[in-house]
């Protein structure tokens, strides 16, 4: 049976902090009727000032969208927002999650949804709160690909690419793979800094060292100039980092792979919430690597 067609002018926005409220502010100026819900209320303000309409459930925000995105922090709140969205979901509506998720309890959760009329896509993605604001994400999404067709303009608004990988799943599988990466990257490349500028090298240099010499990363190459920078705005958290890495130990756990260098860095990342950097900005991770070499790293400004 042919799925109906979508209102575009009917969303839902579930989860309203850094990604989620840029997310509802990009579908608003869009034209859309955008409906939203959080448990903090002053998230809504801002959003309901510019046209949304805050509502008191997720099951009311099902009730007013076709389609509903909730960028949610962790796989337990995802499942109990969507059991309460089941509860005003009319059948063919499609819950889009953006969450970072287990890929088996996205199946277990699509299942459950399937069963009741409904559909679910994960759209996982990178890019953060400033991707957000600037339409700049990228979307890993798992789902059937005829409901992937029905988002995909949609989610084409919202960032600068969109991958369907494949059935439920593999969206998440896809995304923890890549956060482990930047994950690994970042923190080996502060680890063998700190050995250089304790062993009395100048970190400016280093990095340009490192740059020429072919053995650079994004985080060398890009992250590393915002190292003097401490106390952000914490626009992803070091705890949600170590609640990811864990996800991608169980991936790896199922698919029968040996994963010795991501195991350590997620201790890391543990080790960094353990020192009461959790709710810290990602980017100062820095701070735990200092503390446990007794150095401090500043880098110098750009050589003209």
């Amino acid at each position: 049976m042919t799925a109906p067609a979508i209102d575009a002018h009917r969303v839902g926005v579930i989860g309203c902090g850094n990604i989620g409220g840029a997310i509802a502010i990009n579908l608003i100026q869009d034209g859309h009727r955008v409906s939203v819900h959080d448990t903090e209320n002053d998230r809504l303000r801002p959003l309901v000032g510019i046209g949304a309409r805050a509502v008191e459930s997720p099951a009311r925000v099902a009730e007013r969208s076709d389609v509903t995105f909730t960028s949610l922090p962790t796989p337990a709140v995802v499942e109990a927002v969507a059991a309460q969205w089941l509860e005003g979901a009319a059948p063919g509506s499609v819950l889009v999650d953006l969450s970072t998720n287990a890929p088996a309890t996205v199946r277990a959760l699509g299942a459950r949804l399937a069963d009741a009329g409904c559909h679910l896509l994960e759209a996982p993605l990178t890019g953060g709160a400033p991707g957000a604001q600037a339409r700049a994400l990228v979307f890993m999404v798992g789902g059937e690909p005829e409901v992937f067709a029905r988002c995909k303009p949609l989610l084409d608004r919202l960032s600068r690419a969109t991958f369907h990988l494949g059935p439920l799943g593999y969206g998440n599988t896809a995304k923890l793979v890549n956060s482990l990466l930047a994950f690994t990257s970042t923190w080996a490349s502060l680890e063998v800094l700190a050995v250089a500028v304790k062993a009395g090298l100048d970190l400016r240099t280093m990095i340009e060292v490192v740059r020429t010499g072919g053995a650079g990363n994004f985080f060398t190459d890009r992250m590393v100039e915002g190292i003097n920078e401490r106390g952000r705005p914490t626009m992803f958290a070091l705890e949600l980092a170590a609640k990811d890495a864990g996800l991608l130990l169980e991936v790896a756990r199922e698919a029968g792979v040996p994963v010795p260098v991501a195991a350590q860095v997620a201790q890391s990342l543990v080790a960094a919430v353990g020192a009461g950097l959790g709710d810290h900005d990602f980017t100062d991770l820095v701070e735990l690597v200092e503390r446990q070499a007794q150095v401090k790293l500043r880098l110098a400004p750009p050589r003209s």
